[in-house]
């Protein structure tokens, strides 16, 4: 009798095993079973929310289940960023970030995160280069003439940018320095891309950068002076190259992370999604007809990258700094 009991007991075991073993693998298999959160650090209207608007309307037939867009701009992004990197590594909530926020800021300012330890990337959607605007209505037609201006005329000329150490700030400081300009700007900072761009058409400031996408977007209400990289993103503009400046100045690599530790099944399955929306052929539509890119990088190659753009960040920052 003692034998028999023992017995089904432990058959019971085995089946209350197997039971779990079943729920843990459809758990597996199903997710995400609820619409994941992406987190923007930044405020509406800038390049990262039209890219966000576009890939999260395209991702989820890869995916299974919705994207929300969440703006959560603040303190040069670290609101946002805070919210994910403490958040539950579960894959419901990931962060929308750029190169800047990941591995800049924390050589300029003492973050309440690591975004090294904290956060992981699940891929790098794609990169932007910025381009120098003033309103239509500018006195300036050529980026040397607004320099030329400023080196007469110091602390007159504003300057709208996303945020001290942002994805505008940091390049455009080391543009003005270049040109010999940097202590002649007044820098304004605003919540984001978009919330410095609404200030520049509204008179707070008399240029900004801004990248093709929400350019664009603007018509005939902006001048170009002049574009980032090598090859201008504007016909008939000069680049930073052509002028004589640094010529990859500006390179913002869009990025999507989530918070370390997120099992592994799931992080696989977003970097999956990711990869496979890259041929999708409305996606591709969407993303050119803003003015973007689709030069798509893994999480785990982009991974690799990071140390080094740290280093350069650091090199660049302690420069201008003693400048």
């Amino acid at each position: 009798m003692q034998f028999r009991n023992i017995g089904k007991l432990a058959l019971g075991v085995v089946a209350a095993a197997g039971m779990f073993a079943a729920d843990a693998a459809k758990a597996q298999s199903s997710y995400p079973e609820k619409p994941i959160t992406l987190v923007l650090p930044v405020g509406a209207g800038g390049s990262h929310d039209r890219n966000a608007r576009v890939f999260t309307s395209v991702i989820p037939q890869y995916l299974g289940n919705a994207i929300i867009v969440k703006l959560k701009p603040g303190a040069s992004g670290q609101l946002g960023t805070s919210e994910v990197a403490k958040a539950k590594a579960d894959g419901y909530t990931l962060l929308f970030t750029h190169n800047y926020f990941d591995q800049l800021q924390k050589h300029v300012k003492k973050l309440p995160y690591n975004t090294d330890k904290d956060l992981v990337t699940v891929g790098k959607l794609n990169s932007g280069s910025f381009s120098v605007i003033v309103r239509a209505d500018s006195p300036f037609k050529t980026w040397q003439q607004l320099v030329d201006h400023a080196k007469k005329n110091p602390g007159k000329l504003k300057f709208a940018h996303s945020g001290n150490w942002g994805a505008t700030h940091a390049p455009g400081l080391q543009l003005f320095t270049e040109a010999g300009i940097a202590d002649k700007i007044v820098m304004v900072p605003y919540k984001g891309g978009g919330p410095s761009l609404r200030g520049f058409l509204a008179g707070e400031a008399d240029f900004t950068f801004q990248f093709k996408s929400t350019i664009l977007a603007q018509g005939k209400k902006v001048r170009v002076l002049i574009s980032a990289g090598t090859k201008t993103a504007f016909k008939g503009v000069p680049t930073f190259k052509d002028l004589g400046y640094t010529a990859d100045l500006g390179l913002m690599h869009r990025v999507i992370q989530a918070p370390r530790g997120i099992p592994a099944d799931r992080l696989a399955k977003l970097r999956t999604a990711l990869k496979k929306m890259q041929a999708d052929k409305t996606y591709k539509r969407l993303i050119k007809a803003i003015g973007e890119t689709t030069d798509y990088v893994d999480g785990a190659a982009y991974e690799k990258q990071r140390p080094a753009q740290s280093a350069a960040y650091k090199t660049m920052v302690q420069g201008l700094i003693k400048k």
